[in-house]
C-alpha cells in the first residue's frame, strides 16, 4: 500500500478522504487539523489563556497534551483520581513519565482525599458512568478555577463527539446538546472555566496512530465500568455505519455544528445562574449535582 501524496509506504487507509497516507503525510494532516479546530472555533488564545489540560493518561488526553505543548500554549496537566482499582492507579505512571519528560506542570486530586469515597464504594455500578461524568467535571471545574486557569481542554474525539449527539437525541435531550459544542456551556459566569475539544475532528483511530507515530506511551486499560454505559451500543452503531458509508461521523458532526446556533438560542437561560447553597458553584436548583452525589456516598 503506497501513500497517495509520494509513492512511499502508506501507514493507514483513509476511506472518508479516499487517500492512503505515509507516517509523514498522515502526522502532517493530524497536526493540521487540530490546528484548524482550534483556529475556526477561537477555542484557545496563546497569549491570553492559561489552560488546564484533563488528563486520564490514555491516549487522547495524552495526544491533547502533547500537540498543546508543541504549540507552545500555557498548560498544566490535571489528573482526577477517582479511585477506581486496576485502572486510574496503573494510569497514573504514564502521565507522571510523560510530563516530566515534557516538563509540564502536572497536579493530581484525589476524590478519596477530597471528599472522603472513591467510585469503587458506590454500590448502584449500572449509575456509575454518570455519577463519574457529575464529579469529574465538578472537580475539573473548580480546580482549574483555583489554578488561575481561563479553558480546560479535554481529549473528547471524532467518536466521543458523534456519540454524544446521537445519545442525547435518542434521549430528547436537547439542552444538553445546546450546552456541548467546540467550546461547551450555555452562559458565561466567573465560576465557570470553559471545556474546550480540539481533538473533536480526529478519530479515536487516528488518535491511536498518532501516538504510535509519536511514540507517546499510553494505557489502555479500559474503565471496569465502562460496560454499563448505554453509549457502548451507540458506538457499536456508528462504527457499523462509518464502515458501511465512510465520512458518516464527519457529516454527524457536521450538521450538528450547523444546528448548534439554533438550539443555544433556544435554550439559552433568560437569568443568571443561581449558587448551590452548599458550596456555592452554579446551579439550576438549590443544590448542585455534585453536593447531591457527594451527600449521597460522602462518609
Amino acid at each position: 500500500m503506497k501513500c497517495s501524496r509520494d509513492g512511499s509506504k502508506a501507514v493507514v487507509e483513509l476511506k472518508y478522504l479516499g487517500e492512503r497516507l505515509c507516517a509523514k503525510h498522515f502526522s502532517e494532516l493530524f497536526e493540521k487539523r487540530v490546528r484548524r479546530t482550534i483556529a475556526n472555533t477561537k477555542m484557545l488564545n496563546r497569549k491570553k489563556d492559561k489552560i488546564a489540560v484533563g488528563v486520564s493518561g490514555g491516549k487522547d488526553s495524552l495526544v491533547l497534551l502533547h500537540l498543546l505543548k508543541k504549540f507552545h500554549y500555557n498548560i498544566v496537566a490535571i489528573t482526577i483520581d477517582e479511585g477506581i482499582k486496576g485502572y486510574r492507579d496503573k494510569s497514573l505512571p504514564y502521565i507522571k513519565k510523560f510530563c516530566k519528560k515534557y516538563d509540564i506542570p502536572w497536579k493530581v486530586y484525589s476524590l478519596k482525599k477530597e471528599y472522603g469515597f472513591t467510585l469503587d464504594s458506590i454500590p448502584d455500578k449500572r449509575l456509575m458512568c454518570s455519577y463519574c461524568g457529575v464529579l469529574r467535571r465538578g472537580m475539573l471545574n473548580k480546580k482549574a478555577r483555583e489554578l488561575g486557569c481561563t479553558k480546560v481542554a479535554t481529549g473528547h474525539n471524532l467518536d466521543d463527539e458523534t456519540q454524544m449527539i446521537l445519545m442525547n437525541l435518542f434521549r430528547g435531550e436537547l439542552e444538553r446538546l445546546a450546552r456541548a459544542g467546540p467550546i461547551t456551556g450555555l452562559i458565561e459566569d466567573e465560576l465557570f472555566v470553559p471545556r474546550v475539544k480540539p481533538l473533536r475532528e480526529c478519530s479515536e483511530k487516528e488518535d491511536v496512530l498518532y501516538a504510535l507515530l509519536r511514540g507517546i506511551e499510553y494505557t489502555d486499560v479500559e474503565c471496569p465500568y465502562a460496560r454499563y454505559a448505554y453509549r457502548n451500543m451507540v458506538r457499536e452503531l456508528l462504527n457499523t455505519m462509518e464502515e458501511k458509508y465512510p465520512g458518516t461521523k464527519f457529516a454527524i458532526l457536521k450538521n450538528f455544528d450547523k444546528m448548534l446556533p439554533f438550539l443555544r438560542k433556544y435554550y439559552m437561560p433568560k437569568e443568571r445562574p443561581k449558587r448551590c447553597k452548599k458550596c456555592g458553584e452554579i446551579t439550576r436548583g438549590p443544590i448542585c449535582k455534585f453536593c447531591e452525589v457527594v451527600e449521597e456516598f460522602a462518609s
